[in-house]
């Protein structure tokens, strides 16, 4: 029994002191009780449901999924519903079945949606293929409760049998979509196939007409997308049922020195929401949405997933009962971490990089260069000239234009595109990734072509990763050998190596915050207007390779 709690209801948005009756996992009454076989005295602490994080990619926090247990069970985040199509870009089924195998472990119960998009473009390499028939499979297990974010939306105006097939697949189940600044008469195309809601809104007047036509809107506070400011006034009290919080992509660093979803409670409160209301778009919101009927509030037959705080403003999070186990305590795991051996580890391919590979023919006209947002994975199209050597574009730190290089490195194929960005501010050296949504090839910028070798080939000794390298050579990496993407180690040891590479890339010249999640992103073409691929430089809108 938990006793003397101020029990927040999110059904009904109000709070009553009471005391809470637990049995087998499961809450098997709320009001007065007078004996249990243990009683945990509350003495006047909030109690709530604990948090659902409606959507968001466990892959980014570079974590394996008990490590990354580790840091968000504390936080209050005992729900997650995640779509795993980075890793299922890697390694296909097997990528999904690893964490599934993973989450049946933990005290964190991990829902899967089955990722719609692998590849997520005809315009760039996937080391994996997840077709209708896949798709279908999937949607039988039981922990796969509806269809990934559909990012091909230009493959749903265009009517494509496959998009098609996989969106009937899942007809009757939770559709997810991702459909960055589409409006209008598209819009209604695109809801006409079933999809139900959307993370990508960046402006108010796009969240509310998407509201007003029916959608779910997901409002998104991430390491390098946060929209919750912009979007918080659509939350209102025609619209605010069909509102949840989610954090999507969520670095490691920011999981420990921020949080996850409680972080996004907490500035949401901060920006005046008020408590009960931000409580339940983070709650009951989700799991209405998603249909997991038996959590998101304190009531008799739900499961015991329960959090406490003292102060509703401050939303720090201090005791977390998984199915009535207490596993965290004053945000320290209370839990031991099951082991197991090293997987999906060898995932990293490429033929052998030569300068002539990566050389840009020089043209008479202009060349399109990828123009970065501050704070945004949008970018602009920007017609320009790059620095010009002999008969070959090249890097420009005068006017921070640098090569970009994304090579395939699933299959070996020698594929690789080449471009231009301007905004990373690089003075020398080059940063290279094998964390390049969502096909994961690896991503390199830099101001030389013997930059951009000498990162690459750090990086495939790594068998993945992150690394910083100048001067010939290696200033600072993490290596992540679980698909590229993944590293086993624990989670102070993971935030050091981190740390040591932003540190290092930094170094390198006036470089935005969080550089290597910019690079992750530029290589992704789904999201406007302009980005590169192992095929070449994509435009987005025409949704074709230009260069």
């Amino acid at each position: 029994m938990l006793r003397n709690a101020q029990v927040v209801n999110t059904l009904t948005g109000t709070i009553r002191e009471g005391d809470v009756a637990l049995h087998g996992g499961v809450i098997a009454g709320v009001g007065r009780y007078d004996a249990a076989l243990e009683t945990i005295d509350l003495e006047g602490a909030y109690l709530m449901p604990a948090l659902i994080d409606g959507h968001t990619h466990i892959e980014s926090s570079m974590l394996h999924p008990a490590r990354y247990a580790e840091a968000v069970v504390p936080r209050g985040t005992l729900t997650l519903i995640t779509d795993l199509h980075e890793i299922a870009n890697v390694c296909g089924i097997e990528g999904i079945a690893f964490c599934m195998r993973w989450s049946h472990r933990l005290p964190l119960d991990m829902r899967f949606m089955a990722p719609s998009c692998v590849p997520a473009s005809p315009l760039e390499s996937s080391g994996s293929m997840i077709g209708p028939a896949e798709i279908g499979d999937l949607l039988t297990k039981p922990d796969v409760i509806g269809l990934g974010e559909m990012m091909n939306y230009p493959g749903v105006l265009a009517g494509l049998p496959d998009v098609l097939e996989k969106l009937d697949a899942a007809d009757g189940l939770p559709i997810d979509g991702h459909a960055p600044g589409l409006r209008g008469n598209d819009l209604n195309a695109y809801l006409a196939a079933g999809i139900m809601s959307d993370h990508e809104c960046t402006t108010l007047e796009e969240a509310l007409e998407k509201l007003h036509k029916g959608m779910h809107l997901m409002i998104r506070e991430g390491s390098s997308e946060k929209n919750l400011e912009t979007l918080l006034p659509a939350v209102a009290y025609d619209t605010q049922g069909r509102c949840m919080f989610v954090v999507d992509d969520r670095s490691a660093a920011d999981l420990v020195h921020e949080g996850d979803l409680d972080h996004v409670v907490r500035r949401a409160i901060s920006l005046g929401l008020e408590p009960v209301r931000a409580l339940q778009l983070a709650t009951i919101n989700p799991a209405r949405y998603f249909r997991l009927h038996d959590r998101g509030c304190i009531s008799p037959g739900k499961v015991a997933h329960l959090i406490t705080v003292r102060d509703l403003h401050r939303f720090d999070v201090d005791l977390v009962f998984h199915q009535g186990r207490l596993v965290a305590q004053g945000g320290k795991p209370r839990f031991t971490l099951p082991e197991g051996p090293l997987e999906l580890a060898d995932t990293v391919h490429i033929a052998p990089l030569t300068r002539a590979a990566l050389d840009v023919t020089r043209t008479s006209g202009e060349f399109p260069v990828i123009e970065l947002v501050p704070g945004q994975i949008v970018t602009r199209k920007r017609m320009d000239t790059p620095g010009i050597s002999g008969n070959s574009f090249v890097s420009d730190t005068t006017r921070d234009i640098l090569k970009l290089a994304v090579i395939e490195r699933h299959h070996a194929t020698g594929n690789v595109g080449k471009g231009f960005v301007s905004g990373f501010g690089l003075r020398r050296g080059a940063l290279a990734s094998s964390v390049a949504h969502d096909s994961h090839n690896v991503v390199c910028v830099g101001v030389t072509d013997d930059d951009i070798i000498g990162a690459v080939e750090a990086l495939v000794r790594n068998r993945g990763g992150l690394v910083a390298f100048a001067d010939g050579e290696v200033k600072a990496a993490l290596p992540l050998p679980i698909a590229g993407l993944l590293s086993p180690e624990p989670l102070a040891t993971v935030l050091e190596s981190q740390k040591h590479v932003e540190e290092a890339a930094r170094s390198l010249g006036t470089l935005p915050p969080a550089p290597f999640s910019l690079l992750s992103f530029v290589a992704l073409p789904v999201i406007p207007e302009l980005r590169v691929t192992d095929l070449g430089v994509v435009d987005v809108t025409q949704f074709r390779v230009i260069a």
